[in-house]
């Protein structure tokens, strides 16, 4: 080999060093304290410590690589990443026990064609290189006899696995009664039996029916469970009155806004950019005799209006073009007019005219904008001190009498939307605070500031009936209604057996067709298509939900479509993974069943000094 040749293959072998070692690190190219101590056995195979070191590293390594950020072993263990290279490496040398057990081996003939086929050892022809094999191993700080063992007993186990697991397949029946039942549709008519199909509104119940309907339904009537909060509060319209603003002031922040105020004339443009000027020139000809419209000449360019428009545009937007642009008096097309991007047309659609607003008809807006502005800042000055009165013992009763902020308590549900409840902030606070806790000053989004005390967690309680007598009688309307439309649903369906149909009933029928088991209906409750699919073609049933009753009739039940080719690719799909997930379940099982067969002990104190190499 000469000088050059032995260079190259120096080089590749140093590159396929880089992606082989993670590779190797199953086959041994660490080792643990340089010794042959083990963690434990599995009957009687050992579990070699640097095979579970070796392990570990992996494991580590493939997740810092997942999350693309570095663990540190306490890390690591926190989320059980040794214990996973444990069990992995139990498992395994409960394979390798079970195979000594039956005696299974791999010969030298088969352990040759592995090796060979391992793509790290080729050398720069693309085959298998002797001097590369040992370059390898050697770089690894492996023997090549003690690879080969290594590869011999991982190939074994892979036989064992096999034996195991190969074979393993599903009736194809099962994935087409599967796809039947998944992809079948259904074509169904209903109709919903409304308020105005009775003999009259059900009307106001008496007292005793009112007592045993509040009685019967006492989940309607309790309420929650509550934290009864305390809170004082403060925001910027509290003390708005408070800020004292100039007429310089105004002035001056007018000044500083000028631009929102004071609006040249701006005109809304479209600008459509050619490639030479004679094709520029072409268009507007066209466009000028009729030929073209703007927007034909757009469309044929392979553009939309929207691609061109620049928006409202002043003069100084337009550089060269402004001046055709603004001579127009009406909408309208002007140039070709050179532009940085080349010949131009450019459309005007709109004249807005120039806008100043005075200061007298912006200083209102101007003083609200300030006052508001200096309330925020007031109150943000005002927050030290106030937690510094909490601090030194105040009550939030003190808050509200010495220092004006507003005093309130809520039951809080976590369902209140209205007042203080409507902040963020308030709605976490009020959800995290603890009895024991001291009331601090936090501030809320609109820079208003509070402070909340939590008095007691009140029990759920239900409501005595002259609470809530108004509810309860809605309610009891309400489910009286649905309890006659339901009745007059069924003697709708005898009416229907004898010759009539809902449309004769006075209903309006509405026809849904090929729909699936997950469809939606709108303005229909979704127990009716949920229905739909438990009827036989031909059948009626009523339909009952809190929305409304409704009558379904059942027409016709379409089976999925087998043969298609989604249908034959979704089915295969199926049964692919679905023997694959089985053939998992049973490879565990088998190692859970010789692992407790064989017996595993373990030396916890060569566990820990193998982590302890970590840290």
């Amino acid at each position: 080999m000469s000088m050059a040749q032995n260079k190259i293959s120096r080089a590749f072998v140093w590159i396929i060093m880089g992606l082989v070692m993670v590779g190797l690190v199953g086959f041994g190219s660490f080792n643990f304290g340089g010794g042959v101590n083990a963690i434990g056995k599995v009957g009687e195979t050992e579990i070699s410590a640097d095979r579970y070191f070796r392990e570990v590293n992996a494991q580590i390594n493939a997740f810092q690589a997942e999350v693309d950020q570095r663990l540190t072993f306490a890390e690591a263990q926190s989320i059980g990443l040794d214990q996973a290279a444990l069990e992995t490496v139990i498992n395994q040398v409960a394979l390798e026990n079970e195979n000594a057990r039956l005696g299974i081996s791999v010969g030298d003939d088969q352990l040759a064609r592995r090796i060979r086929d391992i793509d790290a050892f080729h050398g720069p022809g693309g085959g298998f290189d002797r001097d590369t094999y040992n370059f390898v191993l050697q770089q690894s700080g492996l023997t090549a006899r003690e690879f080969e063992e290594t590869l011999r007993s991982e190939v074994a186990r892979t036989v064992l696995q096999g034996a195991v697991t190969n074979g393993i397949a599903l009736p194809p029946v099962l994935a087409e009664v599967l796809y039947g039942w998944a992809r079948e549709t259904r074509d169904f008519t209903w109709a919903e039996v409304g308020p105005d199909t009775l003999d009259a509104p059900v009307g106001t119940p008496d007292d005793a029916t009112l007592a045993a309907f509040h009685e019967d339904n006492p989940d309607l009537f309790t309420l929650p469970e509550a934290r009864r909060i305390t809170y004082a509060w403060l925001t910027p319209e509290d003390v708005i009155d408070e800020i004292e603003v100039s007429e310089d002031e105004l002035r001056a922040l007018y000044e500083s806004r000028i631009d929102e105020y004071r609006l040249p004339e701006r005109r809304l443009v479209e600008r459509l950019v050619f490639g030479t000027e004679a094709e520029a020139e072409a268009a507007a000809a066209a466009i000028e005799s009729g030929d073209a419209t703007f927007e034909s000449v757009v469309a044929e360019r392979g553009l939309d209006l929207a691609d061109i428009d620049l928006g409202d545009v002043t003069e100084d937007n337009l550089g060269g073009a402004a001046a055709d642009v603004f001579a127009l008096e009406t909408p309208g097309v002007v140039g070709p007019v050179m532009t940085d991007l080349g010949p131009a047309l450019f459309r005007m659609n709109a004249i807005l005219p120039a806008r100043e607003t005075s200061f007298e008809t912006a200083r209102e807006e101007l003083r609200a904008e300030y006052a508001d502005d200096a309330a925020r800042r007031l109150l943000q000055d005002r927050m030290i001190d106030l937690d510094d009165v909490l601090a030194a013992g105040a009550t939030l009763e003190d808050l509200a009498s010495a220092e004006g902020m507003r005093l309130d308590t809520i039951d809080w549900t976590g369902a209140q939307t209205d007042g203080i409840a409507a902040y963020d902030a308030f709605r976490d606070a009020a959800e995290t605070v603890d009895e024991d806790d001291y009331p601090a000053i936090d501030t809320l989004s609109d820079g208003g500031l509070f402070a909340l005390r939590l008095d007691e967690v009140v029990q759920p309680r239900l409501q005595p009936l002259d609470e809530v007598r108004d509810e309860a009688i809605a309610a009891w309307q309400r489910a009286e209604t649905l309890d006659r439309l339901a009745a007059r649903a069924e003697e709708m369906l005898d009416q229907i057996e004898a010759g009539e149909s809902p449309a004769s009933l006075g209903l309006t029928e509405v026809i849904e067709s090929g729909l699936s088991r997950d469809g939606f209906i709108e303005d229909a409750p979704s127990a009716l298509v949920d229905r739909a699919f438990d009827l036989a073609s031909g059948d009626w049933a009523v339909v009952e939900d809190e929305s409304g009753v409704f009558l379904l009739h059942l027409d016709a039940v379409n089976a999925a479509d087998q043969d298609s080719a989604e249908a034959r690719e979704v089915k295969a799909n199926f049964l692919a993974r679905s023997a694959q997930t089985l053939a998992l379940d049973i490879e565990a099982a088998f190692s859970a069943a010789i692992e407790a067969q064989a017996g595993i002990t373990l030396d916890q104190s060569m566990i820990n000094a193998v982590n302890t190499s970590f840290q």
